[in-house]
């Protein structure tokens, strides 16, 4: 059963823009919790160069993926695949970039560690790992709404939140991997991209 997220709808042609600077031309793509499936199917059919591989841990959004690229017909569309990003042995071969959209702030510390040591076992070296989300930034002013969505998100689980960049760009140096761009985004959103070095 195909599912639709309305934020879908409203961040994909921006986050397209800036894939277009950071994907490699050709390739294979992993989409770390790809949801719905909405963002997979956006990207495939704006990149036909590329290969999207989604993924996720919920067999539901496995389930919507699946159905949204069963509709659409791609052949550069890849099946989705069971992946847990806080599994800490994870790794996929043939993946030229890794992209993962608005999971950091809605998963355990655990998923966030897991993707970057994921990201360094998987990519080669100058592959990016691109992260779109709501971030807190060290000697920049959040805005309000992401102050309260923080909040909102503490309140329906303990272990999720917003995360300071800072922190990020430190879990990266421990895996290999540097931060070589940021992209200010609708909405208060970030998009952080790392490279392996």
């Amino acid at each position: 059963m195909k599912r639709h997220t309305p934020a879908t709808a409203r961040n994909s042609a921006a986050l397209a823009q800036v894939l277009g600077q950071e994907l490699p031309h050709t390739g294979r793509v992993l989409e770390i919790a790809s949801g719905s499936g909405e963002h997979a199917l956006f990207m495939a059919r704006r990149f036909a160069t590329l290969v999207w591989q989604p993924s996720d841990i919920d067999p539901e959004a496995l389930t919507s993926i699946d159905a949204w690229s069963r509709e659409a017909g791609l052949q550069n569309l890849e099946r989705a695949i069971a992946l847990d990003a806080a599994d800490p042995a994870w790794s996929m071969e043939g993946v030229d970039a890794i992209l993962c959209v608005n999971m950091i702030h809605i998963s355990p510390i655990a998923a966030t560690e897991g993707l970057f040591a994921g990201a360094a076992r998987t990519l080669a070296s100058g592959a990016p790992l691109i992260l779109y989300g709501p971030f807190l930034e060290e000697n920049s002013v959040t805005a309000p709404s992401n102050i309260a969505f923080d909040e909102s998100l503490r309140e329906r689980n303990s272990e999720w939140g917003l995360r300071q960049v800072g922190w990020l760009d430190a879990l990266a140096g421990k895996t290999g991997l540097s931060r070589s761009a940021r992209y200010e985004m609708p909405a208060n959103n970030l998009v952080l991209v790392y490279r392996k070095a």
